[in-house]
């Protein structure tokens, strides 16, 4: 394709703005159209999207501007039928985690994207930034089987709260956030999940009485590994280890480090570190711990710290995931086994939430 791809950037909340900048930003890519439920003002967007069209209907967008890409980071519920129209309409597809509310329909997606032809890219974020990259390296030379134990709970107040409220209506956190840290799982082990348990609990009268804020899933795969993970959200959630990334072999551990700062305080206090949405990929520095003992008992070699200076902000990841988007339509990379691992991962937080919800172990 010697021409720019044309993209229509559907959903312009915060992480459909920061791909509609990437987007922008990179070179191959020609924004033709935003559409969202509620258009943005010309005011409220970056000087480089101000002029572009808005659509306030996904269907009339599509059939109007008829793009090569199709980038949406809707609502869940939307993420399926939209990718599928999408590829029914030629293009190709960008969809923000999750893939679909159900594993049938992540499948469903799958299908309709190699039925067209066309690349379908999940933004699994993780993915493209460097440390985590490291940290997947690292963790794979610990030996095997691994015991992985992550989290990413946040004390959301104010907007964040509101949002993560609407969120719920739809998707648990033990689902929307659990995608990213289960994806990073099975890179780790490079094994198949075969069992899930989850437990959780409604922390607030805010939410459904369906709906629980904080959950915790516990999944074996196949080689013996063992990971865990926790995701909490509201005002009463703890910031005393609110950011977990350590996985321990039989030949050490590795671990992402971050400094931590307490909840904001005083009268109108407004985001808190956990709620920050750079903390959620910030890495101070990666630990390296060796297992290996000396003949009288104590350690062979000391801890590695490896840190990790100039890693990128939020909206520099955005423009790496957009930059493989791009490499992907342009080269026509193969991305079976991305899709797979969409539809895997999410199949584990599924059964995870299942799990909680019937008492039992899922087998997968």
């Amino acid at each position: 394709m010697s021409r720019k791809v044309r993209v229509l950037v559907v959903g312009l909340g915060h992480m459909g703005l920061s791909h509609a900048k990437a987007y922008a930003k990179l070179d191959g890519f020609q924004v033709v159209g935003l559409c969202a439920r509620t258009p943005r003002g010309r005011d409220e967007l970056p000087p480089a999207l101000a002029d572009i069209p808005q659509y306030d209907d996904y269907a009339t967008a599509l059939a109007a501007l008829k793009p090569d890409a199709v980038s949406i980071n809707t609502w869940s519920d939307t993420h399926a039928d939209y990718a599928v129209a999408a590829f029914a309409a030629g293009a190709h597809v960008f969809v923000e985690k999750p893939l679909a509310e159900t594993a049938a329909d992540a499948e469903r997606v799958v299908a309709a994207a190699n039925a067209a032809g066309r690349k379908l890219v999940v933004g699994y974020i993780l993915r493209h930034h460097p440390s985590w990259t490291k940290l997947v390296e690292l963790a794979r030379g610990l030996g095997k089987p691994l015991a992985m134990r992550m989290n990413l709970n946040q004390q959301s107040i104010g907007e964040a709260w509101a949002w993560h409220k609407d969120l719920m209506k739809t998707l648990s956190p033990i689902v929307d956030c659990g995608v990213h840290y289960v994806d990073i799982m099975c890179l780790m082990t490079g094994a198949k999940p075969v069992r899930v348990h989850g437990v959780g609990v409604r922390l607030s009268d805010e939410i459904a009485p369906e709906m629980y804020n904080y959950g915790q899933l516990q999944v074996t795969f196949d080689d013996g590994s063992v990971g865990w993970y926790e995701a909490g959200w509201g005002p009463m959630m703890s910031e005393v280890a609110f950011f977990v990334k350590d996985v321990i072999g039989p030949k050490g551990a590795v671990s992402i480090t971050m400094a931590e700062e307490g909840a904001a305080t005083g009268e109108g206090a407004g985001e808190t570190a956990s709620s920050d949405m750079n903390t959620h990929t910030k890495t101070s520095a990666i630990r390296l711990h060796h297992s290996a003992l000396k003949p009288d008992g104590t350690l062979a070699k000391p801890d590695e710290v490896l840190t990790m200076a100039d890693e990128p902000d939020h909206d520099a990841l955005c423009e790496r995931e957009q930059a493989f988007f791009l490499d992907a339509i342009l080269n026509d990379r193969d991305l079976s086994g991305h899709m797979e691992d969409a539809v895997n991962s999410l199949k584990i937080v599924l059964a995870a939430d299942e799990s909680i919800r019937s008492g039992k172990v899922v087998e997968v």
